[in-house]
């Protein structure tokens, strides 16, 4: 398979970036990867898209997206991509379930970022048995119960509110001594009765016996004020920021110290001409729909001014 502009990920960056790449007649080919739509996929209502005064629904968002990349004529494909070789142009992308790599003029990598851990031990014991990346995704099956969310982002307080809507008490874990969270944002967690923001506290692990059941606390860890203590949950969501999904493409491309795809100044090209990052891969501060959507549009305006000016 041969084409003048292969996207890689399917979040809002990868789907503008293919509605902007298929206008320009680049016939781009979009691998969606393994979760197909993105993060907003995990989410309920997107507030903060322009366009949507009443909000949309996550899945809905991406729906619309895909399907707008698809009628320009975006060839999509499932698959994961497991090696790519940048040395030279053509570049050659291998994808799982393909007989061959993918040959491309250019690249834009949109792959974005994962859910990060604690690194704690009982977080793997207790997946799926009470541990959950997702408060969307799993936050039904704990209606009426007793949750905690660890952070204290936008995120955090997102997942707190959604699972206030379900849960019969909510607990906030935030290792400082204040919410990072927008203003609102802060405002709707700490008036809503059913949520208790926990500062300054860190988890140092969960129990239960087949099942979580609680988790242990630390307040003021370090200082004389240490408290060890313990609450008793259902349900443990880890809402503490993500890690970019760039391993596959380290040989080649650069990234920083946190594995962020680093790109050139106004610019979403990176150290390797004709391959262009956009999104969260590369973007440590803002993390938005918008401005992933943003970069995905000038990432495909670059690549096809490349093709002009760098024919094959």
């Amino acid at each position: 398979m041969n084409t003048k502009c292969l996207i890689i990920g399917s979040g809002p960056a990868g789907y503008t970036a293919a509605i902007y790449a298929s206008r320009a007649n680049l016939s781009p080919v979009l691998v969606d990867g393994p979760q197909p739509g993105g993060q907003l996929t995990t989410t309920t209502t997107v507030e903060n898209f322009p366009g949507y005064p009443q909000g949309v629904d996550g899945n809905q968002l991406m729906a619309d997206l895909k399907a707008q990349a698809e009628r320009f004529g975006t060839e999509m494909h499932s698959g994961l991509v497991t090696a790519v070789d940048f040395s030279k142009r053509p570049f050659a992308v291998t994808v799982s379930g393909m007989d061959e790599p993918i040959m491309a003029e250019t690249v834009i990598i949109a792959t974005g970022a994962s859910a990060r851990y604690l690194g704690l031990p009982d977080e793997q014991k207790y997946m799926g048995m009470g541990v959950s990346a997702c408060a969307t995704c799993d936050g039904f099956f704990y209606r009426k119960k007793r949750v905690a969310v660890v952070g204290g982002g936008d995120t955090a307080c997102e997942e707190a509110e959604y699972l206030a809507s379900l849960a019969e008490k909510v607990y906030m874990i935030v290792r400082k001594d204040h919410l990072r969270a927008s203003k609102v944002m802060q405002q709707r967690v700490l008036s809503n009765p059913k949520i208790t923001v926990l500062f300054n506290t860190n988890t140092l692990g969960l129990f239960g016996e087949e099942v979580l059941e609680g988790a242990h606390l630390v307040e003021y860890r370090g200082t004389e004020r240490e408290q060890l203590f313990d609450i008793n949950i259902d349900g443990f969501f880890l809402a503490i920021g993500h890690n970019p999904n760039s391993e596959v493409f380290k040989t080649y491309v650069d990234t920083d110290a946190q594995g962020f795809i680093k790109i050139k100044s106004h610019s979403q090209a990176t150290n390797v001409d004709g391959v262009y990052a956009a999104g969260d891969v590369c973007d440590p501060v803002f993390q938005q729909a918008i401005v992933a959507a943003g970069t995905g549009c000038r990432a495909a305006l670059e690549a096809e001014r490349f093709i002009l000016n760098n024919p094959l």
